[in-house]
């Protein structure tokens, strides 16, 4: 267990005598859900529900949301859609992370990233739009596959991924003070991040099997296991992802990343 806590601490500590695997060493029992899924799969001994602290990630498409009724049912943090490419803005972000703020939920804006333009024309982009008190939390690089886009399909080489990534995620880091957190799906994490980028901390999304079954020898912080969850306060479906730590570890954590780097 000492080795799970230094696992979620900051990052210089993070880096320290840490398995790939000692993330999800969780020796906590059971706990039942906080909330339902319309389409819950089975993850075998190592479910959602071992996990204590559990979120959400929403944008525009959920609607109109009560924060309090979100924030009574067990949610512990919010990752809400900021901006998208190089022009465009989730119009429900302003009011979606003031609102969280205002309901004491921790809260960090997400990029969804086209390889259609330069990371600097993106980052130029997120920063205009993305105030500093907007960024609680470290800000999130969603990257994925887009097949179904109709302006942008373009796949670039996992090289080319991954400058692309680092100069994003460096503009970023220099302005917010906090190293962004990498989202992705199986797909492009076996295409381009596979022993990659192991300084950030993942988020990764696996809604039929334990990422430890999809991710090779990946360490992940947050694990997004349904799109089909029901959250009080929130009309439809919606994303649920858990930390990877303990309620302990989660607390030293947003202590941690909360406040800016010292330069």
């Amino acid at each position: 267990m000492r080795r799970l806590l230094l696992a979620l601490l900051p990052l210089a500590t993070l880096l320290s005598g840490c398995s790939s695997t000692d993330y999800d060493l969780m020796q906590t029992a059971s706990i039942p859900p906080r909330f339902h899924d319309t389409d819950p799969q089975n993850f075998g001994d190592r479910t959602p529900q071992h996990h204590n602290i559990h979120g959400i990630d929403v944008s525009k498409w959920n609607g109109d949301i009560d924060w309090m009724k979100v924030k009574n049912s067990g949610v512990s943090f919010a990752f809400i859609k900021a901006t998208e490419g190089k022009d465009r803005v989730d119009t429900r972000f302003p009011e979606y992370w003031q609102k969280a703020r205002a309901a004491g939920i921790p809260y960090a804006p997400y990029h969804f990233y086209y390889f259609c333009s330069t990371a600097d024309d993106q980052a130029d982009w997120f920063i205009a739009n993305v105030p500093k008190s907007a960024v609680y939390l470290p800000p999130v690089l969603d990257v994925e596959w887009n097949g179904e886009s109709k302006t942008c399909r373009h796949r670039p080489t996992p090289d080319e991924v991954r400058v692309e990534m680092k100069r994003f995620m460096d503009r970023l880091e220099a302005h917010y003070g906090k190293r962004p957190i990498i989202y992705t799906s199986v797909d492009f994490h076996r295409d381009n991040l596979v022993d990659q980028f192991k300084e950030h901390h993942f988020w990764v999304r696996s809604v039929a099997k334990h990422p430890g079954e999809v991710y090779v020898e990946r360490r992940w912080a947050f694990w997004q296991y349904t799109s089909t969850g029901v959250i009080p306060g929130i009309d439809g479906a919606t994303d649920i992802n858990v930390f990877a730590g303990s309620a302990k570890n989660w607390k030293n954590w947003v202590a941690a990343v909360s406040q800016p780097k010292q330069n």
